[in-house]
């Protein structure tokens, strides 16, 4: 396992990679890697985003023996203050979806995306586990996503249930569904899979709680 450490700036440095990746990666999947004149507005846009959330962010990154990410997902608690892209992007606010429903958490899950060439349905097991353990520690939690279509057909197929919540648009090259996931639709794959969980004690939390693990 590896981990990154607390500098600041590198910290930084690795957000950025985490919104290039995000954005290249899904070109290449869905756009056959034509990049529009405009691409970099949309790292930028990430990048500046994630810099928002970093107070109440776990982020994870698989990388190969060479250092190249193969893989990235981006939990966030909610904390009711910044604009999540659910509302940049759909308009949705999380608030209009959950109600008058006493909710002790309100998530956000993002910024999963898998290099291309890469075909391994265990490192998306393991991405996702991840990012939803500390959903599922409280039952009266709720997540919500923008998804890509594809994705969105294999989230279901390995059993996380989730619920269409907006009509979908085109976004970074392709289709994407706005969703909400409750406790009941992700404890099944949760405890089929907490296997894949990393052992908690070997992680460090650091500023961004960036943290950088093998999960390949």
């Amino acid at each position: 396992m590896l981990l990154e450490n607390n500098f600041i700036n590198e910290n930084k440095n690795k957000i950025m990679s985490l919104a290039e990746f995000v954005v290249l990666e899904n070109y290449k999947h869905h756009s056959n890697g034509s990049l529009p004149i405009n691409y970099y507005e949309s790292i930028e846009a990430l990048y500046n985003e994630e810099m928002n959330y970093m107070d109440n962010s776990e982020v994870f990154i698989s990388r190969n023996a060479y250092g190249e990410i193969l893989g990235t997902i981006r939990v966030l608690r909610w904390n009711y203050k910044v604009k999540l892209p659910l509302e940049k992007i759909f308009g949705i606010n999380p608030l209009d979806i959950t109600g008058n429903t006493v909710l002790k958490s309100i998530w956000h899950i993002g910024r999963f995306a898998i290099k291309k060439d890469v075909r391994n349905i265990n490192l998306l097991k393991k991405l996702m586990i991840q990012a939803i353990a500390p959903i599922c520690k409280n039952k009266n939690s709720i997540a919500f996503a923008e998804c890509d279509s594809k994705l969105l057909r294999i989230m279901q197929a390995m059993g996380i249930k989730a619920i269409v919540i907006g009509e979908s648009i085109n976004y970074l090259g392709s289709e994407t569904i706005p969703v909400c996931i409750t406790y009941e639709g992700l404890i099944d794959f949760y405890n089929n899979n907490k296997k894949l969980l990393l052992d908690t004690t070997e992680v460090n939390t650091y500023p961004y709680n960036l943290t950088q693990k093998n999960l390949a």
